[in-house]
């Protein structure tokens, strides 16, 4: 996990994909509701991110908070792209949004291999995290992450021991943590070099989970 963040930290590729990766820990959203994110979306003075329900594959709106390091990253995007409609776009075509390979790119980039992290790896590492620290009730994990009410889906995403039932989620379902799990489509593992998928295991995340 610290390795992940400080190597995001130090990643020298595009400015806008060094921002998506450094929010995406904080938000733990789908990497297609990250990616397509819109200013529009965003109230800065409430610290929330309200992803319509359009966008969403529960076709039900999600409410992000923000925490102050989100908000500072979303601040540094903004001076790149806040003049158009998308936070993520594409380089060179601010009318269409970031490759859905963007991120997976540059993890591979910083040393990442496909079975290590990926773009949607960010869910289930705060699955694990959250369940494993006991602060926070099982159903309010599932809510930030936008996942319906199930046993199975819990289990496909959190990795570790199963988290005792601690207090419930605080400041009205706030949270900054972190998220994993990885999609198939999002990912381009098959068509990876042997080079690459050959390079030294840096990162657990467990078996493929879908949402």
């Amino acid at each position: 996990m610290g390795e992940l963040l400080r190597a995001i930290d130090a990643y020298t590729g595009q400015p806008i994909t060094r921002f998506a990766l450094a929010l995406s820990p904080h938000v733990f959203v789908r990497p297609g509701e990250l990616r397509q994110a819109e200013w529009a979306e965003f109230d800065f003075d409430a610290a929330v991110w309200r992803i319509p329900a359009a966008r969403m594959k529960k076709r039900r709106e999600h409410v992000v908070p923000l925490s102050r390091q989100s908000l500072a990253i979303l601040g540094q995007a903004r001076a790149l792209s806040g003049g158009g409609r998308l936070v993520f776009p594409a380089l060179g075509k601010r009318d269409r949004c970031m490759s859905e390979n963007t991120v997976n790119l540059a993890l591979r980039r910083m040393g990442f291999g496909a079975n290590e992290m990926t773009a949607h790896g960010f869910r289930a590492m705060a699955s694990t995290l959250l369940n494993e620290s006991g602060k926070w009730s099982p159903d309010a994990i599932e809510r930030a992450l936008a996942h319906k009410d199930s046993d199975q889906v819990r289990a496909a995403y959190h990795r570790g021991r199963t988290g005792r039932n601690g207090s419930p989620w605080r400041s009205g379902g706030a949270t900054t943590s972190t998220r994993c799990a990885t999609e198939r489509r999002c990912c381009p593992s098959e068509r990876e070099s042997a080079e690459t998928a050959s390079k030294p295991r840096r990162l657990e995340v467990g078996p493929v989970a879908r949402p």
